[in-house]
């Protein structure tokens, strides 16, 4: 294009000639010689560039909204005519108005250049969702734009090095290898003989790049206040942090540096049998500058070159598979990756084993050692569809929802990890995806009670990382490479390994340290100190996370935390961690049943039908409360069949309390003890609400959490909000074995005797780990509590009902700070409050859990001493002693709905629950103490028998017989015993 000029006078008796030239650096203002010394940025030719006036910013923008609304309305129009085509018409019509606008859109980037180079050469890569006529036309922009002047060139060198090119090298070859979008790639031979090749930045190119920053900027907003579902701000607000870093290339040699030495690159080819080990190559860096970049010369096959890769052999799908592994290695082990990989910073070698050569190393993000393993667990609970460990990951990395759809969340996750397709396949993929989308959106619809118009418009993602940006970036052009290189990769198992090794590893370099290992508070007593030393001895062998807390006297004398969350969870254990405890709930729901029966609400000796007449059917007439309570009530196998057949059934809570009205008892009520395993949740759940009136986790909240302050850390059924701070459950395999003996045991449950036992205890964990189960209302099973909200409870029945002072203010965080409920990010952001048009109306309350308002005196509750109970005998309730032994069988394990312990002495001074897997809760009454422990690695109970005989011969409290070395244990410690 012929240059055209015209000029004006300027101040100080200057000219300026704007120079208009077609290309996206036109503005020039070239300097008269009146202005020497004015200050004003100046080349070497005595002249300074007034750098993308306000004219070309509108021109440029003004060319891409244009482009924009052209093929749109093609798109538009063609959607329209191709209704009355046939197939094949409509076939050739489409790929004819792919073709059009792909042209369209490569000459728009090739004429503006700068940043839009970069977004081409990323669609360029996605042949697994665009349309073929897109990628082999903008593939050209990977490598083949048109080249800078050799004399910008050679200016550039000599001002950064100092040195002509003539002074440099021995050789330099003109034409470039390659030209992309911010330098372009020439070779050379050094003085010394090193083959080399040198990157040049383009002259003024980061005005260019930083303008059409802005630009694309104003694009995404502007998109995300029309259509609100597609708000990619916080994408583009992380481009604009990071693409200026490419324009240094000192930093870009370090960072190449610091890859190259995090995976080890060495230039002969070593045998390498670790898992995790790699086999790529990265040049190695010789000088660089701040425009100017030296490294070793490589000589490799570019990816897009399919006709010499079929020449030299190569295996490509094994050069994809080995590129994923570095980067699943750079991810996941380094936390430290190249944020760019498309196909024109890839070589492969000439020479056998043909490894991959990475280039380009100046878009590299470094990510936080908690964001590299929010990553990992996320990529892991993705790959075993763990809903719990997804929303907590999404809470570690600081990505929030606007609502509680973990089934879409896991959906929309597993997209990125889905296996990549060949791009013959593009269309079938596209299509898949518009069929989840559409998927996804009707079940929001009906979620959020929109219409088609507002769930359109609807955006579920209230805020989403920075850093996980490039992530998504680097996953997406990884699937299109394998695309491009028509190659299938299975993504969930090659990168598996680097994402546990990120996590495991974590683990174990966490453990070594002991002091590290628990959590860092402060000793409240000589017993805590003692406790510490004996979990620093048992180790991690036994013990994965744990929490120990301990009352006397009514004041906090151990509240000692240790571990980490899970095994693939490496964060430690705090003392506001949730642990899923299994039976120690049943104690929790008997002090709802005792609570309403001592506010005149209930009666022990009344049959549950007078309170629950569903309940009297088939035989089921003349159970009485005080049946259950003491698992008397011959309903001990009820829901087994359920458990068995379909656990997640159990998650329905009104057809479980439904379905257990209607079943026939298994034996005589009040004729024999027998464990109600999981029987006794639903039925003392049915009598909570029907004598009460209010739903379960209202009476829980009322009559427990709120007058103990022990707010978002005691649950029966986890609310959405909690997920980050539950602790995940695993076995310990050396037990299991210890169990193959249980099956002919006479004092297990029917269902239990009928299955495998070492198969029901491995499938715990399993289950009970799954959000379903974890959201249930299963209150003989799925409590979610700390040690310190368990402990705070039996320190209140240990004294009768009388609320303890406030917990330690020496517990971080303290006792009670967490919301009890949390809440869900407002559907109207800020931005809209500002001007944006409300496009929805709705109501924010979240009806599934809402606090109920209860009238405690809130200055009683910070002093301590105001009552649960108003019984004086109270203790004999809870035990089945006095004037209630006639409510209980006189040789049972039970009191009242809590299991009753013996001292050396015989006598029954303590109460409590443990359940299955080792954590517990138990005070006794005589000595005013009361101890929890929770942990998340079931054993035989080993660890926490230790734990509690410590405690007890410190203080010089009475053993009971369920943790001494002979003494007779409860229905759950028996299951997991220890020899």
């Amino acid at each position: 294009m012929k240059a055209e000029r015209s000029s004006t006078a300027i101040p100080n008796g200057g000219e300026m000639r704007v120079i208009w030239g077609g290309r996206g650096m036109d503005w020039v203002l070239e300097r008269d010689p009146f202005l020497e010394g004015t200050g004003e940025r100046e080349d070497e030719a005595g002249n300074f560039r007034l750098l993308m006036g306000w004219a070309n910013i509108y021109r440029r923008r003004l060319k891409v909204f244009t482009a924009a609304l052209i093929i749109y309305l093609d798109y538009k129009a063609v959607q329209k005519r191709v209704k009355w085509f046939s197939k094949s018409q409509e076939d050739i019509t489409w790929e004819r108005t792919h073709q059009r606008n792909a042209t369209r859109v490569l000459n728009l980037i090739i004429e503006l250049e700068g940043l839009w180079v970069k977004l081409g050469q990323y669609l360029s890569t996605r042949a697994d969702v665009l349309p073929e006529a897109y990628i082999i036309l903008l593939r050209q922009l990977q490598d083949s734009l048109p080249p800078r002047p050799l004399n910008e060139v050679q200016q550039t060198i000599k001002r950064e090095l100092g040195k002509s090119i003539s002074d440099l090298f021995f050789e330099f070859v003109e034409t470039p290898l390659a030209t992309a979008s911010i330098a372009q790639v020439h070779r050379a031979t050094l003085k010394d003989g090193r083959e080399v090749v040198v990157k040049v930045q383009h002259d003024g190119i980061k005005e260019v790049i930083l303008e059409d920053l802005k630009n694309a900027k104003s694009i995404v907003d502007w998109i995300a206040w029309a259509e609100p579902q597609y708000d990619f701000s916080p994408m583009i607000d992380e481009w604009c942090k990071e693409s200026p870093k490419e324009l240094d290339f000192n930093h870009e040699a370090e960072n190449t540096r610091k890859v190259s030495q995090n995976l080890s690159c060495k230039s002969v080819h070593e045998s390498k049998n670790h898992l995790n080990s790699l086999d790529v190559l990265i040049p190695e860096v010789i000088q660089s500058t701040e425009k100017v970049l030296i490294l070793q010369y490589m000589d490799g096959i570019r990816l897009n070159d399919a006709e010499s890769l079929d020449a030299y052999g190569i295996d490509k799908q094994k050069v994809v598979e080995e590129i994923t592994r570095a980067y699943a290695h750079q991810i996941y082990v380094d936390g430290f990756f190249n944020g760019d990989p498309h196909p024109g910073n890839f070589l492969v070698s000439k020479e056998p084993p043909f490894r991959p050569i990475l280039l380009d190393f100046g878009l590299t993000k470094s990510i936080s050692s908690s964001m590299k393993q929010a990553l990992a667990k996320m990529f892991l609970a993705c790959a075993e569809g763990n809903h719990v460990a997804l929303l907590s990951a999404f809470e570690e990395m600081g990505l929030k929802l606007r609502v509680d759809m973990p089934e879409q969340a896991m959906d929309v996750t597993a997209v990125f990890f889905r296996n990549s397709t060949p791009a013959t396949e593009a269309f079938e993929t596209v299509k898949s995806l518009a069929d989840q989308r559409e998927k996804s959106l009707k079940a929001m619809q009906e979620k959020m009670n929109l219409n088609k118009k507002e769930v359109r418009r609807f955006n579920p993602v209230d805020a989403f990382p920075g850093d996980a940006v490039i992530f998504m970036r680097v996953l997406n052009l990884l699937r299109g490479l394998s695309s491009t290189m028509n190659v299938r990769i299975v993504y969930l198992d090659i990168m598996r390994p680097f994402a546990e090794s990120a996590l495991l590893g974590s683990l174990r370099s966490g453990q070594e340290v002991n002091s590290q290992w628990i959590y860092d508070t402060p000793v409240h007593s000589d017993v805590e100190a003692k406790l510490r030393q004996l979990l620093v001895e048992i180790g991690n062998v036994k013990i994965l996370g744990i929490q120990v807390c301990a009352y006397k006297d009514g004041k906090v004398i151990i509240d000692t935390s240790a571990g980490v969350l899970g095994r693939y969870d490496p964060r430690p254990v705090q003392s506001d961690t949730l642990f899923p405890v299994f039976s120690v709930t049943k104690g929790i729901t008997a002090g709802m049943v005792h609570w309403l029966v001592d506010k005149g609400k209930l009666k022990f000796e009344e049959t549950i039908a007078n309170v629950w007449p569903e309940f009297g059917t088939n035989g089921k007439d003349c159970i009485k409360v005080h049946h259950v309570l003491n698992h008397t009530s011959g309903m001990q196998n009820a829901m087994g069949d359920v458990f068995k057949s379909n656990p997640l059934l159990l998650c329905d809570w009104e057809k479980a309390l439904q379905h257990i009205a209607s079943l026939t008892p298994d034996t005589e009520p009040g004729s024999q003890q027998l464990y109600h395993y999981l029987s006794f949740g639903w039925l003392c759940g049915g009598i909570i609400e029907h004598a009460s009136g209010k739903k379960f986790q209202d009476v829980l909240e009322e009559a427990i959490v709120h007058p103990l302050n022990v707010d978002g850390e005691l649950y029966i059924g986890i609310p959405p909000g909690v997920e980050s701070r539950l602790a995940t459950l695993t076995i310990d395999t050396d037990d299991l074995e210890k169990l193959m003996e249980m099956n002919s045991r006479p004092d297990l449950p029917d269902s239990l005797k009928q299955g495998n036992i070492v198969q029901i205890a491995t499938g715990l964990p399993a289950l009970f780990n799954t959000l379903n189960i974890r959201r249930a209302i299963i209150p003989a099973a799925n409590g979610h509590l700390t040690a310190r909200a368990l402990a705070r409870y039996y320190a209140a029945l240990a004294k009768g009902g009388i609320i303890p002072p406030p917990h330690s203010n020496l517990s971080k965080p303290p006792l009670g700070s967490n919301p009890h409920i949390p809440k869900l990010p407002p559907l109207v952001t800020e931005k809209k409050r500002r001007g944006i048009k409300d496009f929805f109306n709705l109501k924010s309350e979240n009806r599934d859990y809402r606090l109920i308002e209860v009238n405690i005196d809130d200055s009683n509750d910070d002093a301590g001493g105001s009552k649960m109970f108003n019984n004086p005998k109270i203790h004999d309730a809870f035990m089945g002693l006095g004037d209630y032994s006639t409510l209980v069988l006189p040789s049972g394990y039970f009191g009242l709905g809590f299991r009753r312990f013996k001292s050396g002495n015989g006598r029954i001074t303590s109460f409590g629950h443990s359940g299955i897997g080792g954590s517990t809760g138990f005070c006794d009454v005589e000595h005013d103490f009361s101890i929890a422990v929770t942990v998340n690695k079931m054993s035989l109970g080993g660890v926490t028998r230790r734990i509690v005989q410590l405690v007890c011969s410190e203080l010089n409290v009475p053993l009971p017989d369920e943790f001494s070395e002979t003494g007779r244990r409860g229905p759950d410690t028996q299951i997991y015993r220890s020899n």
